[in-house]
């Protein structure tokens, strides 16, 4: 957050400073308060383009094995733009490297699902799948009792990942 505070405020130093040569360029002719203006063009376009970056970038530093199972776009009235083009918020990922088949069930898995999002610590989670009959469990609380399955389907986005990581 703070490296993403610094390349603001660069951006925006950049920005005036880049009016101020223009200006210079071309005889004073230029109005000044164009450089708060470009200063501060440059900072929002600094911040939109972090915003955006974002899932590229921490889709990108994740492990090998680690599948992106579901991402979350969202449109806010406070970014207008997001209405043109929406951005990832949150994403799901199951870590295919390491799902633990099942010994006595055939086409049961135990998978360890991520949840990262936006300016939140990431979460993590283990569920059940049973690839057999499109459904899914989160494992009963830790203290040993029967698992309570959902029916989700095949095309569920996580037991669609774990299936078709463990094929």
């Amino acid at each position: 957050m703070v490296f993403e505070l610094v390349a603001v405020v660069l951006a925006g130093v950049a920005g005036a400073g880049l009016m101020l040569l223009a200006s210079r360029l071309l005889g004073e002719r230029v109005p000044r308060w164009l450089v708060p203006v470009a200063a501060g063009g440059a900072m929002l376009a600094a911040a939109i383009s972090n915003e955006y970056g974002w899932y590229d970038r921490t889709r990108g530093s994740l492990p090998d094995g680690m599948v992106v199972a579901s991402a979350v776009e969202g449109r806010h009235w406070w970014r207008p733009w997001t209405y043109a083009v929406p951005m990832v918020e949150r994403f799901v990922v199951v870590d295919a490297a390491g799902l633990r088949a099942n010994a006595q069930d055939e086409g049961l898995y135990l998978a360890d699902l991520y949840f990262f999002g936006r300016w939140r610590a990431t979460q993590a989670l283990q569920v059940m799948v049973d690839c057999e009959d499109g459904r899914r469990a989160d494992p009963a609380g830790g203290d040993g009792g029967e698992p309570v399955w959902r029916e989700v389907g095949a095309d569920d986005p996580i037991v669609a990942s774990v299936c078709a990581a463990a094929a």
